[in-house]
Order: structure tokens, then C-alpha cells, then sequence
């Protein structure tokens, strides 16, 4: 199995508003950058889209590092949220409809054809490759040609 590393980071300008991702992968002496923008949407949204893009960039299963500063992404995978949430017909332990349900669900597709590892780091510390997705998230949040967001409902 290849080694992939993933760094992803979302951004918002207001929440909701115009919102970006941007991912780092790294394979080897391989590097891709991969950012869009959406009209409006929300920075969990696009903290999900980032993880969701990357995994299902990958054309075979790999082992998987990935590395965000959402903990709403990390503690859904690394404390088995979602698990629950899915037990649960999709509602949260107060009972509510879980929020993002769209983007959770492709995000459990494609992390599971990949041995994963999740990993939280601390956003705007000085980490490089989180310092460089939050550049490239913003930098898609604030540009041109902004694409819809589909499943984001206000």
C-alpha cells in the first residue's frame, strides 16, 4: 500500500458565506495542491469537503495519514461519532438531524477503502503544510468563479 500524507484546512468568510478548502498531499517525492471555492456554504462544510476531495482523489486504496485542525472532522472518525450518528438513523445523542449528513456520508465511503490514521492539529501554530491549506482555502473563499454548494441548506 502507498504512504500518503493529507493536510486540509477550510475556510469561511462569514459563516455561512463564501467558503473555500485547500489540500496538501504528499506521496513520496510527490506533492499535489488541490482548492475550490463556493458561493455560500460553512467552514464545517468545507472542513469536510477538504477530507472528502482528497480521499477520493486517490485511485487505490493507501494508508492514509491525515492531518486537519477541525476537530468536528477528527472526533466524528477518531471518536467514532459517526457510528453512532449512522446507529442512530442520523440523529445526534440530543436527537437532532445531524447537520452535513450529504458530506458525512461521502466521507465515510471514502475513508473506508483506505487505512486510516487522523490526526488534529493545533490551526494557525505554525504548522507549514496547515499554514499552506489555509492560504489555499482562503485563497479559493475569496476568488473568482465560485461554485455552488449543492447540499449546503440555510
Amino acid at each position: 500500500m502507498r504512504r500518503v500524507t493529507i493536510h486540509t484546512d477550510g475556510a469561511c468568510r462569514g459563516n455561512p458565506g463564501p467558503g473555500g478548502y485547500g489540500v496538501v498531499m504528499v506521496c513520496g517525492k510527490h506533492r499535489l495542491e488541490l482548492a475550490k471555492g463556493y458561493t455560500r456554504t460553512t467552514n464545517n462544510r468545507m472542513e469536510l469537503l477538504a477530507t472528502i476531495v482528497a480521499l477520493e482523489t486517490l485511485k487505490e486504496p493507501c494508508e492514509v495519514e491525515l492531518l486537519s485542525d477541525s476537530r468536528y472532522v477528527i472526533d466524528a472518525m477518531v471518536k467514532n461519532w459517526i457510528k453512532g450518528w449512522k446507529a442512530k438513523g442520523w440523529r445526534t445523542a440530543s436527537n437532532q438531524p445531524v447537520k452535513n449528513q450529504d458530506l458525512w456520508l461521502r466521507l465515510s465511503a471514502a475513508a473506508d477503502i483506505h487505512k486510516m490514521t487522523w490526526k488534529w492539529v493545533r490551526g494557525h501554530a505554525g504548522h507549514k503544510e496547515n499554514e499552506r491549506c489555509d492560504v489555499l482555502a482562503v485563497g479559493a473563499a475569496t476568488g473568482r468563479n465560485l461554485l455552488v454548494d449543492a447540499g449546503f441548506e440555510d
